[in-house]
């Protein structure tokens, strides 16, 4: 096996670059070297109490548009290919976590490629005089790359698989709907994602007019890139928190409340050129519909959120019912819980769970007019701070990196899970059968338990 890592496909996005699309590297003369992962997008750190659970990495530098490759055979030729978006809510995250390496993939006969992309308001903010969506225009970029370079690495570029979690599945519903995305890829996996995540530009100009006030500046994007990082990255922070603390639709914009789930403040828009419609509805239109996709959800996203942090615990039933008020049957499935003996917080965390990740992804299933579809659910309880199937748990399942991850999948987790996990992924990039029948309807969903 071979690593390449810290490998640039686009040019430092600094200044007014930063609200620009893509532009190419620079040319390098030499043998550059490619043995240490290269810089992430400018971001904070988790919370504490997510963090004791994830590990997030944070190198800054301008170069931070890279990717990293790994490989079976540089020489090889004819490989199945699988890219990774990782996730994040479109503000955190990168390709340099342990449990995201691809040497595990390398090792069974497929060349994994891991990509960085602009986050937060760099990537995502419409900011006046800047291009839309520019952290899916990387990504884009990205695969470009790919296609380019990627038979260097043993790869074939007419065999490629996009595979990404959380905010990394909602990018790949995106690039599935994505009409600049077109025959860049020809396989899709989302875990734990949505085709929601895709705003109305004017409420994301509310949110971008209050990240302006808070800065003391226009928001316009050559003022935007003249604020110092370290401002930005403050400003967005604060944003986020009184969006998370008030996610009032008068105030934000229905789609940012709905959308971002009070968890996103700044997340990919409908701009009418990377994106023409709300992914959900392209591909019920029959975007991307002869890309084979395998889609899935674990079975308790949300305690993730809600238990790790503790918030479960101080949820009452009027707080969850609060909550619940704008979502259809929300009330009811509340009170039906309760009535069974769970607490406030399970019933939330079960509700949120089914209306952010579960529902929402078998509806794309269900709404494909072509292709062949296949749907997951995962179900392995991990002990730690209670979470159990919870958000993000799957990850070093599918990488087969249990040992990088004790903090998120518990001291003993089932290897044999890990085994036909990280087996369907590279089968399913390999040949496109996954090794379960294809449907379009939940109940036909392979669960890994």
């Amino acid at each position: 096996m071979a690593a390449f890592l810290g490998i640039p496909y686009a040019a430092p996005p600094v200044g007014y670059a930063a609200f620009d699309a893509p532009r190419p590297v620079a040319a390098w003369a030499d043998v550059r070297p490619a043995i240490e992962y290269g810089p992430t997008a400018p971001q904070v750190s988790y919370p504490a109490p997510i963090a004791a659970l994830l590990d997030n990495v944070i190198e800054l530098g301008d170069d931070y548009l890279n990717l990293n490759v790994w490989t079976p055979d540089p020489g090889a030729g004819g490989l199945p290919v699988m890219v990774w978006i990782h996730g994040g809510a479109f503000t955190r995250g990168s390709n340099r976590l342990s449990i995201y390496a691809g040497d595990t993939f390398a090792r069974d006969g497929v060349v994994c490629v891991g990509i960085n992309y602009r986050l937060g308001t760099a990537g995502f903010a419409s900011v006046r005089g800047g291009v839309e969506n520019r952290g899916l225009r990387d990504q884009i970029a990205a695969l470009d790359w790919v296609q380019d370079n990627i038979a260097r690495f043993g790869g074939d570029p007419d065999n490629v698989t996009v595979f990404g979690e959380s905010a990394g599945a909602m990018s790949v519903a995106s690039l599935l709907a994505s009409p600049l995305a077109r025959g860049r890829f020809r396989r899709a996996i989302m875990q734990s994602g949505n085709g929601n995540a895709a705003g109305d530009v004017h409420d994301a100009r509310k949110v971008t007019d209050r990240l302006a006030e808070i800065l003391g500046v226009d928001a316009y994007a050559e003022v935007f890139a003249a604020v110092d990082p370290d401002a930005l990255i403050g400003a967005q922070s604060q944003l986020a928190l009184e969006i998370m603390v008030n996610p009032d639709p008068a105030v934000w914009g229905e789609t940012t409340v709905t959308q971002g789930m009070g968890i996103m403040s700044q997340f990919p828009v409908v701009d009418g050129e990377v994106l023409t419609a709300v992914p959900q509805e392209a591909i019920a239109s029959g975007a991307g519909a002869d890309v084979p996709l395998m889609a899935g959800w674990n079975a308790d996203e949300f305690r993730f959120f809600l238990v790790a942090s503790g918030g479960a615990d101080a949820v009452t039933e009027q707080g969850a019912a609060a909550v619940l008020g704008r979502v259809e049957g929300g009330v009811d499935h509340l009170r039906a819980g309760l009535d069974s003996g769970k607490s406030a917080g399970d019933v939330l965390a079960e509700i949120l769970t089914a209306r952010a990740f579960a529902d929402p992804t078998a509806a794309i299933a269900a709404s494909r007019t072509a292709g062949s579809t296949y749907l997951y659910e995962f179900g392995y309880r991990s002990p730690q701070a209670d979470i159990r199937a919870g958000h993000a748990v799957e990850i070093p399942f599918v990488f087969d990196h249990l040992d990088r991850a004790h903090a998120l999948v518990g001291p003993e987790p089932d290897q044999r899970i890990a085994d036909a996990m990280h087996r369907a992924w590279v089968d399913f990039a390999t040949s496109g059968d996954p090794g379960w029948m294809p449907g379009r309807s939940r109940d036909r969903a392979r669960l890994f338990d």
